[in-house]
């Protein structure tokens, strides 16, 4: 058997390979495809499913593009780049497509992504604070090797956890601490850019009339004409761009021609083309590798948070904020608090904030700027206050506590998103900055224009530098919703250039803006803007209609229509057009609002693609492909439900194989996304119509039907234990049920755990001297496989004065319901609240070993069954650690534990349900040294990790989680969930309950 750490990332391209699925290019595109794959080393797919993958980004916005290429270096890039020029064909690179503007989408595309092979950190120079990456890397990756020299990349957006680097030079990003850094064009002291023509330029800062000058325009090449280009739209509009161009921090709308030509330090006059391509989303060339200077990281910050009664008197208050030296002010208003509170994942987090808060600043003090911070808190309370109109003050010190808030910061945009029904807060004009002196009066007019229009917004974000992302919550699925969204655009620009501000302070043009420049840079420096977009690209092929546009096909360049007009209204995700069909379903819905209702939730963000913490998406951290989000899955059933895709596409065993069988059930979007996609859920209600349809193989039957299995297993054991170790076995397993060769199968104990129970006559404890009763259910594992875990648990219920009962009952249904087999789990469930409630009427609590399970009857059965008696016993249902921890048994126990340090590995499932931290307390409560491992999913996942075809993935992703509990640094790891201790066999984990046990014995 492969060790996990073997295993690298699993390819979308092999794993099609090994199961036969023809993924057929486009015809339309085909010889652009041909000519591709011969030029480049990465991968070409200009297939349906990829196009419809890479169609959409983080904004409002869709269009298919031509295909993906994923280059593998600069070489490929320019390859692709050259074959595309030669089919006349627009070129668009892409990051994390976590863009809100649409700068990442564009109809008939060659999509360049970037992020899946170039992402080195290629040098650190600690001692001149300067880093050289591909585009490909994330930022928080990029920090972390950064933090082992306490430097930083200062821009910091609140999608930092997936965002690339190269993504934020396309869009000038900034983040919460542009009032301390600035934005990122402060920051790029050179690039490496590939062009339209494949023609790659070193851009950095060049002395204007030295000899490296004279040489460069001496030449009668492209990157000759572009330097002799931009310094004379410079100096030849001096004036406009003096006038035109905000004072601001934050200005990230057209290109950069007042930052381009400046005065270095030395007194010298420069020109530097890397301050054109920061901000020009990928317009102008495409930027293969970046210098980037970094700045220190605060030894220590404090937060204090300031609650107003109303918006505008927060807003009045920010210039006083920025007196006291912040390094953030930041704001979220009471629709976010109200979000927040309702989310499952978010709630504890705005608990602290009172329920009247209409608004709150946040301001962030650090000590390069303060040397005592819980002063600087203190007196930025009886700044707003004592002396203002804030009512209240909440301070925080640590770093958990600061955490806590941020995370509710950064989650406001998909929370917002989250808000029930078509109308939602959108991203249009929610970049516009103005003088932070400016904001309360710019709030009140916004607030005016809002009214205009009947509809209602969400205010929150950086309102220390003048942006404030006010979101309009519109309808853009009819047509009055789509005319009101340009109307409001309209009104608000012409508000900002009355305030002497910017359109976008930070998630740039796109198709969003993009329209809206010629009124705000005027006619001249709008006429510059076209010189120099052809200045660099000719043909205009760098992804058109972005940051600037032809008004005519003649307007600039050759007779193409290629980036001719801008309208904010074309390429809409949804509009008048789309319909969506909703199903009947097996499972309720109606909490979120109908099955189509759920998978239209996704908005793009991309948060499934993180990988520092979290569980969401395994797959994806097994892969490093699209298709293996939550975000790629949501697109692709919501493509199915809405005609995209042929009405028949989803029964095809294509789209089982490639888009639904790769999701493991993992749960971990259900609280990991913002939104609440929940895949898992949808996975299973197409699977099941699936198996409706279609039928289901044996290996899904099978698996769903794992409790005989295991019970037969388990009563012919040690014959079925030899059978399971005989040479031959895993070939035949395959071969039969397609079950991976590689896969040890489980080790069958010849008496389960119910039977030891009733063969030691029962309980122990009298009714009369219990201080608690429970049920502990012998789940499938527990029973059949694991007996030891069911008899610790006996063990500490009793030690605590608990009275157990161990009853026969069905199995949970978690096995069918994970194979899409819903009339069966339904069963199960049914049988299980009957055979329960009675005993949950009489005061018993009901106590699970295994975390699926628990989770099982705590949310799956809501969906399955509409009964009282399940809302009742979904309520009194515990992991068997959660009641220990919950019901203070603990109290009653003494514990000598050894002196061991445990890692513990809490289970998906008790994750997506904020249940998993009890086990690590419990522990500790024991004593115990405990790390709680912010680990994702072990990759097993029930019966996906047995399946041959995912062998390899699963491996991906045990091998993260072996990273994770190497890092660590115990003696022994800790393991709720029986996927979870099977697939970490080597390092023979215990699960908590039986480390408890053992402390107990002691």
């Amino acid at each position: 058997m492969s060790s996990p750490t073997d295993v690298g990332p699993v390819g979308l391209d092999d794993y099609r390979e090994s199961l036969g699925i023809d993924a057929p290019d486009d015809p339309v595109h085909a010889a652009l495809a041909d000519d591709l794959r011969a030029a480049c080393d990465g991968a070409v797919r200009f297939d349906e499913y990829t196009q419809i993958l890479y169609a959409t980004d983080g904004s409002v916005y869709q269009a298919r593009p031509a295909g993906v290429v994923f280059p593998t270096d600069a070489g490929d890039v320019r390859a692709a780049m050259s074959v595309a020029a030669d089919h006349g064909a627009p070129v668009l690179p892409r990051g994390a497509g976590s863009s809100l503007a649409g700068q990442s989408v564009g109809p008939g595309c060659v999509v360049l992504d970037c992020s899946r092979h170039m992402d080195a950190i290629l040098d650190v120079d600690p001692d001149a604070e300067r880093a050289t990456v591909q585009p490909g890397v994330v930022q928080d990756d990029l920090d972390a090797r950064l933090a082992e020299h306490g430097l930083k990349f200062a821009p910091d957006p609140a999608s930092s956890n997936r965002a690339t680097v190269g993504g934020g030079i396309g869009n000038n990003s900034t983040g919460a601490h542009s009032v301390r850094y600035g934005i990122t064009d402060a920051y790029v002291e050179s690039c490496e850019a590939v062009l339209a023509d494949g023609t790659r330029i070193r851009a950095r800062e060049v002395v204007l009339d030295g000899p490296e000058w004279e040489a460069i325009v001496a030449r009668d090449d492209r990157e000759a004409r572009v330097y002799r280009t931009v310094r004379g739209l410079v100096e030849d509009n001096a004036e406009e761009i003096d006038a035109r161009y905000p004072e601001l921090k934050r200005s990230v709308s057209g290109y950069n021609l007042h930052k381009c030509v400046y005065e270095n330090d030395a007194g010298e006059r420069c020109l530097n083309l890397a301050k054109l391509f920061v901000g020009a989303e990928g317009t102008l060339g495409v930027v293969v590798e970046a210098t980037l200077s970094l700045v220190s990281v605060p030894e220590e910050t404090a937060l204090g948070l300031y609650c107003f009664s109303d918006l505008v008197e927060a807003m009045a208050a920010v210039p006083d904020a920025l007196d006291l030296d912040p390094s953030a002010v930041e704001l979220m208003d009471e629709a976010v608090f109200r979000l927040a509170r309702e989310s499952s994942e978010y709630a504890a987090y705005a608990e602290p904030i009172p329920a009247d808060a209409a608004a709150a600043l946040m301001v962030e003090f650090d000590s390069e700027g303060h040397d005592d911070l819980e002063a600087a808190v203190a007196d930025a309370a009886v700044e707003f206050v004592d002396s203002g109109a804030a009512f209240d003050a909440l301070g925080a010190h640590d770093d958990a506590e600061q955490a806590r808030l941020w995370k509710l910061r950064k989650a406001a945009i998909p929370l917002l998103m989250s808000m029930e029904g078509d109308p939602k807060p959108y991203p249009f004009i929610e970049d516009a900055s103005v003088p932070p002196e400016e904001l309360a009066e710019y709030v009140q007019g916004f607030m005016g224009v809002l009214e205009a229009h009947d509809t209602s917004a969400a205010y929150f974000a950086h309102a220390g530098s003048g942006t404030l992302h006010i979101r309009p919550v519109l309808n853009l699925k009819d047509d009055e919703g789509i005319q009101k969204m340009q109307s409001i655009a309209e009104d608000v620009t012409s508000l900002v250039l009355d305030h002497r501000g910017s359109f976008s302070g930070e998630h740039g043009d796109g198709l969003a803006r993009t329209q809206f420049n010629p009124k705000l840079y005027g006619p001249e420096l709008w006429t510059a803007f076209k010189e120099l977009k052809t200045a660099f690209d000719p043909d205009w092929r760098l992804n058109p209609g972005k940051v600037v546009f032809r008004e005519s096909p003649a307007d600039v360049g050759p007779d193409a229509d290629r980036g001719v007009g801008a309208d904010m209204r074309e390429h809409l995700r949804y509009g008048p057009a789309y319909a969506s069909l909703e199903p009947s379903t097996e499972q309720e819905f109606s909490e979120e609002g109908g099955f189509s209702h759920l998978v239209e939730l996704c908005n793009g963000c991309g948060t499934c693609r993180q990988t520092d913490s979290d569980v969401m998406c395994p797959s994806y951290r097994g892969m490093d492909e699209e298709i293996a989000t939550t975000r790629g899955r949501a697109n692709m059933l919501r493509a199915a439900i809405s005609g995209e895709l042929p009405p028949e596409e989803i029964f095809t065993e294509r789209f089982q194989r490639e888009v639904l069988d790769l999701c493991l059930g993992c749960k971990g979007c259900q609280s990991d996304c913002p939104t609440g996609v929940d895949l898992a859920k949808l996975k299973a209600e197409v699977k099941h119509r699936y198996h409706e349809r279609e039928g289901a193989g044996l290996r899904e039957r099978l698996f769903a039907e794992a409790d005989r299995l295991l019970r037969v297993g388990s009563a012919l054991a040690p014959v079925s234990n030899w059978l399971a170790n005989a040479p031959g076995t895993g070939l035949i397993a395959e071969k039969v049920a397609g079950v991976a060769r590689e896969r040890d199968l489980p080790e069958f104990a010849d008496q389960s755990f119910a039977s030891w129970f009733g063969s030691r006559g029962g309980p122990r404890i009298a009714p009369e001297d219990a201080v608690d009763r429970v049920v502990l259910v012998p789940d499938t594992f527990t029973n059949y496989v694991y007996p030891e875990t069911g008899r610790a648990a006996v063990a500490v219920l009793e030690a605590a004065g608990v009275r157990v009962a161990v009853p026969d009952l069905a199995p949970s249904g978690r096995a069918a319901y994970s194979e899409g087999f819903l009339d069966l789990a339904r069963e199960r469930a049914e049988a299980n609240v009957g055979a329960l409630a009675p005993r949950v009427r009489e005061g018993w609590s009901v106590c699970y070993v295994e975390p699926s399970d628990a989770a099982m009857t705590r949310d799956e059965y809501l969906d399955l069954i509409d009964d009282p008696d399940a809302d009742r016993l979904a309520r009194n249902a515990y992991g068997v650690c959660e009641y220990l921890d919950r019901e203070s048994a603990l109290d009653r126990l003494d514990f000598e534990a050894p002196d061991d340090r445990l890692a513990y590995h809490g289970h998906c499932n008790q994750k997506a349900l904020g249940t998993d931290g009890h086990a690590a307390e419990v522990l500790r409560r024991a004593g115990y040294e405990v790390e709680a491992v912010d680990s994702g999913c072990c990759g097993m996942a029930g019966s996906f990790g047995y399946r041959a075809e995912h062998y390899d993935l699963s491996q991906s992703i045990a091998g993260l989680l072996g990273d994770q509990l190497r890092d660590a640094d115990a003696d022994a790891v800790v393991a709720p969930g029986a996927s979870c201790r099977t697939q970490l066999a080597d390092r023979r984990p215990a699960h908590p309950i039986e480390r408890l046990a053992t402390a107990l014995d002691r």
